[in-house]
């Protein structure tokens, strides 16, 4: 009972307060204490509750705002350097100061064993440097080693003078492939995907280059010593050819790479192609939402947990649109409706009301009655806009178009071609038979032939029930 007077107060709502405050008194008199003192200590409550503080507490809080406040203003890189590695373990918090930072026009630069430290450092006044402490499966130990490495023989050439240089005991295979992945290793090597195939390589030259240390013999095929950028006597490979080459990895393989290990997007995310397009359908970016409105959100599904409910099972969802992360709860009758669509690292337009409660570090969530595709939505709402000229026609751009478009023809879209010849412009609209289903596949083959610019949806009215 206490507790849920506690709840009470913090959402300060002074209907909840009014339904306490009759609990509240009968359980104080029959505890034996007076009606009038009872109704006096409820009163100084509900006071409270709308916002209370000791004037020591209040002093002290306005004092450290106050000094917060100005290191902000004064020494902003300074300042969310210091806030972002007193969070480095907090990765929903990373994310909310990883956007406060693109606000304040503030680089977060990626991790790098030759640049970073175990904290995120300040370069300059606009650039912070990501903290290698930060990187999710490299320990404390491991980041150390190569810290000290580092600061006692110079900075590493390549990744096979990484994997000599270190202690595979304290740097091993998983951390090595956790540093690639995640970037710190960018500039060692052809590519973050080659470096990866090349690991094994690495790490077996390394471990007989250490062998050889240890017997005192040399390779029979032995690599060239080199005494700089490297502790003198220890093998430098400089060349190429070590590596042992791999298709570079395409942007979404990049990007899973960072969001494995740093447990976020940070050079990019791959909402950010639909953004433009998201902003005809969403009400709100999960960074402005204000409890109590009903809501209409898109995001990526970090994770899902499911566990029983009064009425069956239902489904909490932890969603990321790049600006922050919030929580969907969807009861047992949605969750059985949507279940299907809830699958990790996929895009969702989300609908419902936005809830306060204290049990959520953000202090809301949202409450879900219904969940959509963006493909659903497309193929219900939007109109495919071609932007063309009198080049495009003349360079045979037309039967070029149609060919992409025929495998998606006899549909539900409309598509629209806006043709200006320098002089005229016109507006035709392809009619029934060219109507198509859209797709990210078409969309980038349009934008590939016709450029960015000329290829767009335009959504009318979105109205999700």
């Amino acid at each position: 009972g206490a507790d849920i007077l506690r709840r009470a107060m913090g959402k300060k709502k002074p209907e909840e307060m009014a339904q306490q405050r009759s609990i509240f008194v009968e359980g104080a008199i029959a505890n034996g204490i007076p009606n009038k003192l009872a109704t006096h200590i409820f009163d100084l409550m509900e006071k409270f509750a709308g916002y209370g503080f000791n004037k020591s507490h209040s002093a002290a809080y306005a004092l450290l705002a106050y000094q917060t406040a100005w290191l902000k203003a004064h020494y902003p890189a300074a300042f969310m350097a210091a806030v972002l590695s007193s969070d480095m373990d907090n990765t929903d918090k990373i994310v909310t100061l990883r956007e406060e930072l693109r606000r304040m026009k503030i680089n977060l630069l990626p991790p790098s064993v030759n640049e970073s430290g175990y904290k995120f450092n300040v370069i300059d006044a606009g650039s912070i440097r990501f903290g290698l402490g930060a990187i999710k499966g490299v320990g404390h130990s491991a980041i150390e080693h190569i810290l000290n490495e580092r600061g006692s023989g110079g900075k590493f050439t390549d990744l096979f003078d990484l994997c000599k240089r270190v202690d595979t005991r304290k740097v091993n295979k998983r951390v090595h492939e956790a540093l690639i992945r995640a970037g710190a290793a960018d500039g060692m090597g052809p590519g973050r995907s080659t470096m990866l195939a090349s690991l094994g390589k690495a790490m077996q030259l390394a471990e007989q280059h250490l062998m050889n240390i240890n017997t005192g013999q040399d390779d029979m095929f032995g690599l060239e010593i080199n005494t700089t950028g490297a502790h003198a006597g220890q093998a430098h490979v400089d060349d190429d050819s070590q590596f042992v080459y791999a298709d570079d990895w395409s942007e979404a393989e990049r990007l899973t790479g960072e969001k494995e290990t740093l447990g976020f997007y940070l050079e990019g995310h791959p909402i950010t192609r639909y953004q433009q397009e998201l902003g005809s359908i969403i009400t709100t970016q999960l960074r402005d939402i204000k409890p109590g409105r009903v809501v209409t959100v898109a995001g990526y599904i970090e994770n899902i947990r499911t566990r029983a409910g009064m009425r069956g099972r239902m489904a909490e969802i932890r969603l990321d649109d790049r600006t922050a992360r919030v929580n969907l709860t969807l009861f047992t009758e949605v969750y059985q409706k949507y279940r299907s669509m809830l699958i990790t690292d996929k895009l969702i337009i989300a609908r419902g009301e936005a809830l306060e409660d204290d049990y959520f570090d953000i202090g809301y969530y949202i409450k879900v009655d219904s969940i959509y595709f963006l493909s659903d939505i497309r193929n219900k709402f939007a109109k495919l806009r071609l932007n063309m000229n009198k080049n495009m026609l003349a360079n045979g751009m037309l039967g070029e178009i149609k060919e992409l478009l025929l495998p998606y023809a006899k549909h539900t879209r409309p598509v629209i071609i806006d043709y200006d010849n320098g002089s005229v412009s016109g507006r035709l609209d392809l009619g029934e038979d060219w109507k198509v289903e859209i797709s990210d596949k078409l969309m980038d083959d349009l934008t590939a032939l016709l450029g960015e610019e000329n290829v767009r949806l335009d959504y009318d009215k979105v109205i999700l029930n």
